[in-house]
């Protein structure tokens, strides 16, 4: 672990060379790319930084307390060696989970997709419920919301809603919540009070970078059409709504929200260079599923991953057996309990891995 460290700290100091050089100041592409890379090592050479002098000073406390020393002083020695020797456990502890194979996509931003499935509109009203959820979550934790495309009903739910949340960090706390989500309530539309199961299916996936994905203009289909409302009904004349299909592999991405049909394009192909960006994602882990996959699940759409359960107020994540009974706020975006523990769970589950 040690030359480990050792060859990050390396790499960290060269990276302030780097950052010096006239060179790469003038080169964004490189300057952009060496200052992430540090970014993403700062915590570890910090860490690391202090694990090395925590050991000087306990082996020099060590060394004293080898000495003659009077009751007094000894007893000074002897609580600074427990509170080095604390200290030392606690980041070794830290240094062990930084070193954790990090996912390349965890600072992205991300688009989330969110679809009413088993339940009619009872589930279009519970998508539009953990809509709510995450946009608030995102406020709370100071990221930016924007809806990308929406299909509602005439009771105010979600068909289907899309939108991104911009913010550092976004996809190392959001990835967690890919799957089906499933609702036991007595819906608004039932007269006779009884409960009810639906379901509603959550996509999350990094944000594609123009440059990780190059999409040529012969390989799409733009069409134009007018937005529409709840029900399906026209909402304006102009052909502002852009639908952009890409040939190769036959994905659709529309955009309606915007009232620019030229921001709804730029929109649609966002959406559409991050679907082809996550197929071949996906696609790439499919591969090791039977090797690679963890305690939080594989991130299938089809997966059952959570349980709200109105009744008795309490929300149970499948995925690692975590119940907690106060579903009103978890429902007002009060969800970093369940992300934490999912976090945990996942980290505990590479560590026992060896990875």
């Amino acid at each position: 672990m040690l030359d480990r460290l050792q060859s990050l700290a390396d790499r960290y100091e060269k990276l302030s060379e780097l950052l010096c050089d006239p060179d790469v100041v003038s080169d964004n592409t490189k300057l952009r790319e060496y200052s992430k890379e540090q970014s993403d090592l700062q915590p570890a050479f910090e860490a690391f930084t202090e694990y090395r002098t925590v050991i000087e000073e306990l082996d020099a406390a060590k060394a004293m307390q080898a000495e003659k020393l009077d009751d007094d002083m000894r007893e000074m020695v002897k609580m600074e060696i427990d509170e080095l020797t604390s200290r030392h456990e606690e980041l070794d502890s830290k240094i062990r989970l930084l070193l954790l194979p990090k996912d390349p996509n965890d600072d992205k931003n991300v688009i989330v997709e969110i679809r009413g499935a088993a339940g009619g509109d009872e589930a279009a009203l519970f998508a539009a419920d953990l809509y709510r959820m995450y946009t608030r979550y995102a406020d709370a934790q100071g990221w930016k919301v924007e809806i990308m495309d929406m299909n509602s009903n005439d009771l105010g739910g979600f068909k289907e809603v899309i939108f991104s949340i911009n913010g550092r960090g976004a996809y190392s706390k959001m990835k967690f919540e890919s799957g089906a989500h499933r609702v036991q309530r007595i819906p608004t539309t039932e007269s006779g009070g009884r409960i009810h199961t639906s379901t509603s299916t959550v996509a999350v996936m990094p944000e594609a970078e123009e440059f990780e994905i190059e999409i040529h203009d012969k390989d799409i289909r733009v069409d134009t059409f007018c937005s529409s409302g709840a029900g399906g009904q026209s909402v304006n004349t102009t052909k502002s709504a852009v639908r952009v299909t890409h040939i190769p592999t036959g994905i659709v991405a529309t955009c309606q929200d915007g009232k620019s049909q030229n921001k709804n394009k730029d929109s649609a192909l966002k959406v559409l260079r991050t679907r082809i960006s996550d197929m071949t994602r996906l696609e790439e882990e499919a591969k090791y599923a039977g090797e690679r996959k963890s305690k939080v699940g594989t991130g299938d759409r089809s997966e059952r991953i959570r349980t709200y359960n109105f009744p008795q107020s309490r929300v149970t994540d499948h995925r690692i057996g975590l119940t907690i009974h106060k579903l009103e706020q978890i429902m007002n975006g009060d969800m970093e309990d369940i992300i934490s523990a999912l976090s945990i769970a996942e980290q505990t589950d590479l560590m026992d891995k060896g990875e």
